[in-house]
């Protein structure tokens, strides 16, 4: 098991989005939560990836509690050993391709060209090479997607979660980078946590968990 979070609540003001979500998942697993918007699950992702914190409850990655780790413990883990890749990319527009994916490993102390390196060959791996000098505003929404997992991948975390990966794209690059995840767990071992409205991946993943009024059912 990497992950495990126990009866976790989280509210805005009076406004309750977690109600005491339990959720387990195992090495290597690709597991898509799913349900309406409102549901909680962005809220849930993020509280697992240390972005935001619980009101109650426990988390556990890797067998390190994380809801125990003060905040630069959390920013120092989270730098090393969760990668995010979300729905609009996050890729820095003033970076190339190859830049927007060393900052990870920059800001965790790799030297620069061990970061360049490792940054090249994941590009390579993903298909993107040709466009490591191209700034997100050259390149086409699956290829700034592919940039963003390999950004994700550059410190070779213990756990990716994506929030809409797919989301912003059309069908054809929404099975490419599906497949991708796929391609990824079972070259590399990678377990991947996707929020997602995408039928096909959710059909397609190990596990599915349904999610509403901030329950998971």
């Amino acid at each position: 098991m990497i992950l495990k979070a126990s009866n976790i609540y989280k509210s805005y003001g009076s406004l309750p989005i977690l109600k005491g979500v339990d959720i387990t998942v195992d090495k290597g697993e690709i597991v898509s939560i799913v349900g309406a918007s409102g549901a909680g699950k962005s809220t849930l992702l993020h509280i697992i990836g240390t972005l935001d914190k619980a009101d109650k409850g426990e988390v556990y990655i890797d067998d390190t509690a994380i809801h125990k780790l003060s905040s630069k413990e959390l920013s120092a883990f989270r730098n090393q050993h969760i990668g995010f890749v979300f729905q609009f990319h996050h890729l820095l527009p003033e970076f190339t391709a190859l830049e927007n994916v060393c900052i990870p490993a920059y800001i965790g102390g790799t030297k620069v060209d061990v970061a360049e390196k490792r940054a090249m060959e994941l590009l390579d791996l993903l298909g993107v090479a040709e466009r490591a000098n191209h700034k997100p505003s050259q390149m086409s929404g699956g290829e700034q997607q592919r940039v963003s997992v390999a950004r994700a991948l550059i410190n070779n975390p213990k756990i990716i979660l994506a929030d809409e990966p797919s989301g912003n794209l059309d069908s054809e690059n929404a099975a490419a980078l599906h497949k991708l995840f796929f391609d990824l767990r079972d070259s590399m071992g990678h377990t991947f946590i996707i929020v997602t409205h995408n039928e096909d991946l959710a059909n397609i993943s190990d596990r599915t968990i349904h999610m509403k009024d901030g329950n998971i059912f």
